[in-house]
Order: C-alpha cells, then structure tokens, then sequence
C-alpha cells in the first residue's frame, strides 16, 4: 500500500516571537523596541499575518494527508521524503534556504506578508493553498523547474544553493586563491592568484537577490540567466591587485558543462550557500574546490 501525501510546512521564526524570546515577555521587547524608535505594534501585527498564513494552509491540507512541520533553524536535521508536498510559508529567501535539502519534491511558496515580499518565489496566497497542494501532485501541473549551483571540494564535500554560493574568508575579510575555468566559459583557461573579499557564483534565481546588486554595481557587464536556464554567473568582490595577486578575471559566465575552480591560499576558507553561513564547507591551505551547475533542480508550482 502507497503512503499518502505528506505536507511538510516549513517556516521561520518570526521576528517578534525571536524578541519575546530574548527580553522574556511583550512588555519588556516593547520597551526595548520604543527605546530605539519602534513601535511593537507593527512587529505584533506581522507576526499576527504569519501565524495566520501558517493556520490557512495547515486546514486546507486534505484529512487523509500526513503533516508535518519544520522550522528554518532545524533544516538541517529534518528527513524529506520522496513523497512530500512542501509548502514554504514566509518569504522568498525561505524557498532558497530549503531548496538544498530535496531532489524533486515539489514546493509551493506562500507568501505570508503580500505586498513586503517580492514574490519571486513566494508566489502564493495562503487562500490558494488547498488547490496548489492538489496540484502539486497532478500530472500535467506546470512547475518551473529552477537551476541550482553546487560547489564539490576534492575531499568529497558538496554544497547545493538555488540563489548563491560564496568562497571566501570567514568575516568576509581577504581571502587567497587561485581562480580559474575548467570547460566552456569566461576565463580561457588561465589561472590567477588573487586576494579578495570572496567569490560569488549564482543563479538565473540568484539574478533577482545579491548576485543582482554586485552586477549593477560593475555596470551590468554580461548578461543575467535565466530562473529555469543551465548558465551561471561569477564575480569576484574587491579584488586587490599586487605584485602577486591580478584583477583580469573579476566576472565571468559558466554553461553547464563549465566549473570555476578555487584553490585556497589561506589556512582557512569557507564556502556557503543562500546566506547561510552557519551551513559552510571549510577549505583549508592547498585544496580545490569545484563550482558549477547541479544535476538537481528546484520545482516550484505555479
């Protein structure tokens, strides 16, 4: 006998229980907050809309399907099962933070504050969740299938992000490697030494978040992929040039039979994904690591 459906909602904490959590009760998190000019009202009435969201999509889940939920913090230690339906309730950055964790479940995204979140991946209401969970599991349902990056170390380490990965020191302070290109892609082969404040590789998804803000910053010097294509982006932040370190490689493009390659120079490297730091590879002096598109990728419904 098949098992039924598994619902698995994943969440955060909310800013204002994070608040209660720390000062001990509402009182003494409102002082806090009116001392620095804000009014908890605004925080309540946030984490008001989020447990509501969380309750809409928690009773429109059908009676004969399984439940589960999982918060963000706890990621790392939850078993996703091959037939779970994920509904992501939060922001966009939340579908990025869970997409590492799967390999083809599908995932809808509920966006618990419309109007505060872009949208891009969050593109749901939590009224819509009974239908979207239907049809997360229908044939024919169109879902868009979001590339992802991974970076694998030559000691077997591997790390999957659907936004970003960083390379770099940790503090982002100066790191030292060499850099280069195995296949077809920006670099010709040459390799440099450089000391700099990290690399970063990402996404058609990744285009919309951080990746975004260092490519206008260099005055859009190559074209963004896609969400859906097999094509990443890299750039090397503030790269120092010296007598042993170059600046000719600081952005390129990667199809998806290309790798960048980095080969740390310093005792200690990290390399993590979506802005979760505390979920990081370490390279230490001498290894490589390889960076380039995953063979997995993210379906998101709808």
């Amino acid at each position: 006998m098949s098992l039924a459906p598994r619902v698995v909602i994943v969440h955060r904490t909310t800013e204002y229980e994070e608040l209660v959590a720390h000062h001990g009760t509402h009182g003494q998190a409102a002082f806090f907050l009116s001392s620095r000019g804000r009014d908890i009202e605004e925080v309540a009435e946030r984490h008001r809309r989020t447990r509501h969201a969380l309750s809409d999509v928690t009773s429109a889940i059908p009676l004969t399907w399984r439940q589960s939920r999982v918060e963000r913090a706890d990621l790392d230690r939850f078993l996703f099962a091959p037939e779970d339906v994920v509904v992501v309730v939060g922001q966009d950055g939340l579908v990025a933070n869970v997409a590492k964790y799967l390999d083809g479940q599908p995932v809808v995204g509920i966006d618990s504050e419309p109007g505060r979140n872009p949208g891009v991946l969050v593109r749901h209401r939590p009224a819509d969740a009974g239908k979207l969970l239907r049809a997360a599991l229908a044939a024919g349902t169109r879902a868009d299938e979001l590339t992802m990056v991974e970076a694998v170390a030559d000691d077997t380490q591997r790390l999957l992000a659907l936004n970003e990965i960083y390379l770099g020191a940790a503090g982002h302070q100066t790191a030292r490697y060499r850099l280069g290109v195995e296949g077809d892609g920006d670099g010709g082969g040459a390799v440099e030494a450089q000391a700099s404040s990290g690399v970063l590789v990402g996404t058609g998804t990744g285009a919309t978040g951080w990746i975004r803000s260092v490519w206008e910053g260099r005055g859009a010097p190559l074209p963004l992929p896609g969400p859906t294509e097999d094509r990443l982006v890299w750039f090397v932040r503030e790269a120092w040039p010296s007598p042993a370190t170059g600046t000719s490689q600081v952005a390129g493009r990667l199809s998806a039979a290309a790798r960048l390659t980095l080969t740390a120079e310093s005792e200690r490297l990290i390399v993590f994904g979506d802005g979760m730091e505390g979920d990081a590879l370490e390279l230490t002096w001498g290894q490589v690591v390889r960076v380039g598109v995953c063979g997995r990728r993210l379906r998101l419904v709808g």
